[in-house]
């Protein structure tokens, strides 16, 4: 019964580690570069550089809490391997590898500089980390042919905006952005704060199911199966973690349905028994 408990504990603080290394970089965080440029218009891409990588992981688990090591191939481009500690005591230590490309610039230092980089950029991308801005679709927007760069700030997506309670908490001191969906009050009402995009929607809805299964109140998955099916039958696609604004909306009120068609089931269960 204890080792249990302890092994759900272990499960939960690494859920909680994993989401805040997962979680969107601030604005100030995100960088755009040309991938295509006609004229003055360029098609912009989104991307975050190796020291929000490095920033982002001290905040999740420390600065002893990871660590990195690189090896040079003959083509020029690097080997990371970033290993990352999730054990409470240090003793759970989880490596993941990826390789860096070398880079177009002339100067060889730089060359090298930029695949170790890349190299660290990618290998993190296995630990959930920026792998977000892979779903980002490539923006047109006005472009310097001049200065050979973008003009202004282009626009993200909801779901890669960063929410108020996602924000990597220091080492130790993880705090959960998964608050249940929803919260019932003394009287009966509902009351909760919408989610702020489709992902925090989806892992409220996620550990809100597993708690109703945990009560024994419905199978595991019966309330995500609801809300898909539903959100499906409106035309919002079984994407939840890609939902917004009247998708959200849906899911939250879906959600009052499911329980209380669960609150109804109970007495005709009782009836029958």
């Amino acid at each position: 019964m204890t080792q249990n408990r302890e092994s759900r504990s272990s499960t939960g603080g690494v859920r909680l580690i994993t989401e805040a290394l997962a979680a969107p970089f601030d604005l100030d965080d995100i960088k755009f570069k040309p991938q295509v440029v006609k004229n003055n218009r360029a098609m912009a891409i989104a991307y975050v550089d190796a020291r929000a990588i490095q920033d982002r992981l001290d905040a999740v688990l420390g600065v002893e809490g990871w660590q990195d090591e690189y090896t040079p191939l003959p083509d020029g481009s690097v080997i990371c391997r970033l290993s990352v500690r999730l054990g409470e005591v240090g003793d759970k230590w989880i490596t993941k590898m990826d390789v860096g490309s070398r880079s177009d610039r002339p100067d060889g230092g730089n060359k090298l500089k930029a695949a170790f980089s890349d190299a660290l950029k990618r290998a993190a991308v296995k630990f959930g980390i920026g792998r977000y801005l892979y779903r980002v679709q490539a923006i047109w927007c006005d472009y310097d042919p001049q200065k050979k760069q973008i003009k202004g700030t282009p626009a993200l997506p909801a779901f890669a905006l960063p929410a108020k309670t996602d924000q990597p908490a220091p080492a130790g001191k993880i705090r959960s952005a998964t608050a249940e969906l929803p919260a019932a009050s003394p009287s009966g009402s509902v009351k909760h704060q919408p989610p702020s995009d489709g992902r925090e929607l989806l892992q409220r809805l996620r550990d809100y199911d597993a708690k109703l299964a945990e009560q024994g109140k419905c199978t595991k998955g019966a309330l995500l199966q609801h809300i898909t099916q539903q959100g499906v039958k409106a035309g919002h696609g079984s994407d939840l973690a890609s939902w917004i604004g009247p998708a959200i909306k849906l899911a939250v009120e879906q959600t009052k349905t499911f329980e209380a068609g669960l609150r109804r089931a109970k007495p005709s269960q009782k009836a029958v028994a």
